[in-house]
């Protein structure tokens, strides 16, 4: 399997992105929590460039006792990708789309060596 440098683990910064041509590929690497995640830039609803959008925490509608609705708030424990073409959203941990699971990201494989990653293709 060919494998490709893609930087220091501290290029990288908390919350952050990085996006590396890997041969015919491009892939987004997130580090959130101090983990690495890794996904093709393909958007799986349009093939957008998803890794290219931004990051920020999944968008909820609090609904109250009375079946009314306050104003919109961000779930802190859930940082999503947006893909810029159509604002589709994919959990930058799982690669899911929050309203259906049968969208998701495809992952790349990571292999970190003494302070560098290496995307494994």
């Amino acid at each position: 399997m060919p494998e490709y440098l893609a930087g220091a683990i501290d290029a990288i910064p908390e919350g952050g992105k990085l996006v590396v041509a890997c041969g015919e590929a491009e892939i987004g690497i997130f580090k959130v929590g101090g983990a690495l995640y890794a996904w093709h830039n393909v958007c799986a609803h349009r093939q957008g460039p998803v890794c290219q959008g931004r990051i920020f925490n999944r968008v909820i509608e609090p609904v109250e006792a009375d079946r009314t609705v306050r104003m919109l708030d961000f779930d802190e424990t859930a940082p999503h990708i947006v893909c810029p073409w159509h604002g589709y959203e994919f959990d930058v941990r799982t690669g899911e789309h929050p309203g259906s699971r049968g969208l998701r990201l495809r992952a790349a494989r990571l292999r970190i060596e003494d302070d560098a990653i290496y995307v494994v293709l």
